[in-house]
């Protein structure tokens, strides 16, 4: 049965390959984002996904990060009546790092919408795959994801107004139309609920992040992938980057980044503001052998920011076997904020994301 049900998934993987693009809309400037309406499925575009990351630490004083990732692929725009015809295939990341423990757990799975088995219902408030489910309320939110040893059930409640990434509705990529993305974010949501790990049950408390992004190929063929941050300061401000890495190691000028200060105000930052550099300590990974940097230096000078980024458990690859695999874990921040009459130590955690570097299957993170 095991592998029946491989094999078939694999076949719903490459029809997800083969959807023609051309059916589909880019993400283009002038784009006006509305809500509730963008906080659901947008089908006239290929890829869309709903991503959250989180650092939570229990009453008891153990940490961990968590992700779980919502992906809708589509496949085919001709109408068809049948509940079973795949005009999407939605995939799921579902990941758990005991930090203090020094373990990583992750689960995947991949789905036809078929009769209620996976999809995007903005009158139910749902987005959900089998029993993994994110709940979409104004701006206050609840995750549940069973996996065989682990689960969540998380309420997170938004401290900071929704930042609508880059610029004219449109997160570039690279240079030449469509590559971009509509991307908004949530950088602040307050987390509270339970960790369920094999046997023990956890109360915890901490922030999370959400990503909405939906375009259609937003990648130019020159990339390999790219290095993102979602930052979470003490002082209560946070802060976005990405760089896009060209295959040949140069990085992308249209890279770029927001930071929110402690208002809930948002600044778009170019590429040209900030930098964002590998500081010389790898980790390699058994399973795909690819070479991660885990220790980054960033600074932006306009905002007096420099900074360290570790993380305290190197393997948190999520290794798939329908899709690329990646590099997602939660990182610590050691820096300082400098201004013209003072300096002050700045300290957070936060996620980072790196694709491309594992060997096979080509920069974004679905087919």
């Amino acid at each position: 049965m095991r592998n029946r049900r491989g094999f078939w998934l694999f076949l719903l993987l490459l029809l997800a390959v083969g959807g023609n693009a051309a059916d589909y809309q880019l993400a283009l400037p002038g784009y006006h984002f509305q809500f509730p309406r963008d906080d659901f499925s947008h089908p006239s575009y290929q890829t869309e996904w709903w991503y959250y990351t989180g650092n939570l630490t229990s009453s008891r004083g153990q940490r961990f990060g968590f992700e779980l990732t919502f992906f809708r692929q589509g496949v085919s725009r001709q109408p068809s009546a049948s509940p079973w015809y795949v005009h999407d295939l939605y995939m799921a990341h579902f990941a758990l790092s005991d930090l203090s423990g020094g373990h990583y757990y992750h689960a995947e799975r991949i789905n036809r919408a078929g009769p209620e088995i996976a999809g995007i219902d903005a009158a139910q408030q749902l987005v959900w795959n089998g029993n993994w489910e994110a709940h979409l309320g104004q701006r206050t939110e609840q995750l549940r994801a069973v996996a065989d040893n682990f689960a969540v059930d998380l309420s997170l409640t938004s401290a900071t107004p929704v930042v609508i990434q880059g610029r004219d509705g449109i997160s570039l990529k690279s240079a030449g139309a469509g590559h971009a993305s509509h991307y908004f974010s949530l950088p602040r949501l307050l987390t509270s609920g339970t960790i369920q790990l094999r046997s023990e049950t956890y109360q915890v408390t901490g922030t999370s992040w959400m990503d909405h992004e939906f375009f259609t190929g937003s990648m130019a063929s020159d990339e390999s992938g790219w290095d993102w941050v979602g930052l979470q300061f003490d002082n209560h401000t946070e802060l976005m980057l990405y760089r896009m890495r060209h295959k040949d190691g140069t990085v992308d000028p249209f890279s770029s980044g927001s930071f929110v200060d402690a208002a809930g105000r948002s600044t778009f930052l170019t590429a040209g503001d900030f930098s964002m550099t590998p500081d010389g300590d790898f980790w390699i990974s058994p399973q795909t052998h690819g070479r991660y940097p885990l220790r980054w230096q960033i600074a932006i000078p306009k905002l007096g920011l420099q900074f360290t980024l570790t993380t305290p458990l190197p393997d948190q690859e999520l290794t798939s076997r329908f899709g690329p695999s990646y590099w997602e874990g939660a990182v610590n921040i050691t820096g300082q904020q400098h201004s013209v009459l003072h300096s002050a130590p700045v300290h957070g955690v936060g996620y980072l994301e790196m694709t491309g570097y594992a060997p096979g299957r080509a920069n974004s993170k679905f087919p």
